[in-house]
Order: structure tokens, then C-alpha cells, then sequence
């Protein structure tokens, strides 16, 4: 007889142990939030709250003068959107949408005015156009590949 013995347990087991393991997983909280208080020299105190859930995060900050500045923001696959609400109560407002080939940003001010950024993107590099609130535009390219490629590119060319 083999002096030593190893015990497996019984095949009933195995679905208790998978039922508790989900439970355990689905006992963990949607949400994190965090809050944290700060107090200064002369008593007066500052709080920020942050909340956190997949695909969002809201942030409040209070001053010392009890005006108060939130941040929402919200993303999936097909792009995301923030908003920003000043302390003077004005707010301002991104939204992205994501394709397939780049993205489009608008950002939109507290008095109504907005800028664009396009971006196209290829298998070479990608492009980005940003117009502003005025009307005028710039372009930026960028052209992939390693540095090591770009600089055997670079000393090909000088001889």
C-alpha cells in the first residue's frame, strides 16, 4: 500500500465550490467612491468626492468658499462624453465619437462657441485637422514605423 495518500474530493463538491466562488464575485461593489476632506490653517475646509463605475467617473470639488465644481465623465467603444460644470455655474461639454477609421472631438465652451478635432487614421499613420471656435484650422501627420526604420530611412537618404 502507498504510505502516501492523496484525497480528492468528491465530484459533488465542485459545483458548491463554483457557486460560492460566483457569489464572492458578484458581492463586490458596482461603485468605488472616495472622499477626501482637507481643512487649512484658519479651520476653513476643501472636499473632493470621486465615484467611479465601468465606463464612468463623476468628480465633485467643494472650496473652502462652498462653490462646488463637478466633472462627468462617460466612455464605451463608440466613443465618450464629458462635462465639466464650472463654480461659476457655466459649463463645458466634450464629446468623441470613435470609428473604425480615427475619431471626431467637439468641444463646446460655456458661451456657445466650438472647436472640432477629426483624426483619420490609416495603416501608415493617421491625420488630425482641428479647427477652432474662429474657423481656422491646423493639420497634424503622423507617419508610423519604428525609429530604428526612420533612421535607416534617414541615413539611406544622406548617402
Amino acid at each position: 500500500m502507498n504510505p502516501i495518500a492523496i484525497r480528492r474530493p468528491t465530484l459533488a463538491l465542485w459545483p458548491l465550490s463554483a457557486a460560492l466562488c460566483a457569489l464572492a464575485l458578484l458581492a463586490t461593489p458596482a461603485a468605488e467612491a472616495r472622499e477626501t476632506t482637507v481643512t487649512g490653517p484658519q479651520g476653513k475646509t476643501a472636499t473632493r468626492e470621486v465615484e467611479r463605475q465601468k465606463g464612468s467617473v463623476s468628480t465633485t470639488t467643494t472650496g473652502t468658499e462652498g462653490k462646488t465644481r463637478t466633472r462627468e465623465l462617460s466612455r464605451d467603444k463608440s466613443g465618450a462624453n464629458a462635462t465639466v460644470t464650472r463654480r461659476d455655474g457655466s459649463t463645458v461639454t466634450r464629446e468623441t465619437e470613435r470609428t473604425e477609421g480615427g475619431s471626431t472631438s467637439t468641444l463646446t465652451g460655456s458661451k456657445g462657441g466650438s472647436a472640432t478635432a477629426e483624426t483619420t487614421r490609416t495603416e501608415t499613420g493617421s491625420t488630425t485637422t482641428v479647427t477652432g471656435a474662429n474657423g481656422k484650422t491646423a493639420t497634424v501627420e503622423h507617419e508610423r514605423g519604428t525609429l530604428r526604420d526612420k533612421l535607416k530611412a534617414k541615413r539611406e537618404s544622406k548617402q
